[in-house]
């Protein structure tokens, strides 16, 4: 198994992504901490987990708080050892579906300070631990806009943008510690985005399904990737196969960006 004797913890373990990859690292033989602000989800996420033989404990955790998610790494460190694998999966409220010049700053704005505060609340803390243990992995993920700019996206593609920055920084920070720092780039899993398909199709006066079929026609494979994939992906990035790769964007796009 590619994540066996890894301790991972996944912040908003309960979304569909954060538990995508949750479900893949305890497939991998990871020993999984689930965290997030709701306890319900959570324990969906770890129950479908102890069904199938993996290892998951959970804890609510908010992720914006610099107090909560240093006392829950500490915790982790203290009863498992170390932390291996760290992944931000948090959910933010982005507005999309307007041109810049019709938004507001107080609607362009806040996304952006939110997504920051949380990817910088926890990435630091890990490294500082994983710097004791000279070794690590952080993993973060950002969506086709950070790359292929796309009109009326919002603040997304620029939080996305400002996501992947803050990998390559910290992988050059990092890297002399034995830290490796990745980014996933996806174009969206249509299982979790009929909703967001739908409002940016009316804005162009057609269906969800007419925006799902436009946006699969532009990735190479003519399709969009599966959750599984991204928690595949995942899996794959943190474990030591991938052990020469840092400073760099998993491209999980179907070809929807390329490199």
């Amino acid at each position: 198994m590619l994540l066996e004797k890894k301790n991972a913890v996944i912040y908003g373990a309960g979304g569909a992504v954060g538990g995508a990859v949750a479900r893949a690292f305890a497939r991998e033989g990871a020993r999984v901490f689930l965290t997030g602000r709701t306890q319900a989800p959570l324990d969906i996420v770890a129950h479908d987990i102890a069904q199938s033989g993996g290892v998951a404990e959970t804890a609510q955790v908010d992720a914006f708080d610099q107090q909560a998610v240093e006392r829950h790494l500490a915790d982790v460190i203290q009863r498992a050892g170390s932390i291996d694998v760290s992944f931000n999966a948090i959910s933010i409220p982005y507005q999309q579906g307007e041109f810049l010049t019709e938004m507001t700053l107080e609607q362009f704005t806040p996304p952006i300070t939110e997504v920051m505060r949380t990817q910088f609340i926890t990435t630091t803390a890990a490294a500082r631990h994983m710097i004791q243990q000279r070794a690590g992995v952080i993993l973060a993920i950002t969506a086709t806009p950070a790359r292929q700019p796309i009109p009326q996206s919002g603040n997304f593609g620029v939080s996305c943008a400002a996501i992947e920055n803050l990998c390559l920084q910290l992988a050059a920070e990092l890297g002399p510690h034995g830290i490796r720092v990745i980014c996933m780039r996806s174009a969206g899993s249509p299982e979790v985005l009929q909703e967001v398909f739908a409002a940016l199709g009316a804005e162009l006066g057609i269906s969800g399904e007419a925006f799902e079929a436009r946006m699969a026609d532009q990735t190479l494979l003519k399709r969009m990737p599966r959750l599984a994939e991204v928690g595949n992906a995942a899996a794959l990035m943190a474990s030591d196969y991938a052990s020469a790769m840092t400073g760099t964007v998993a491209n999980v796009t179907c070809g929807g960006t390329l490199d």
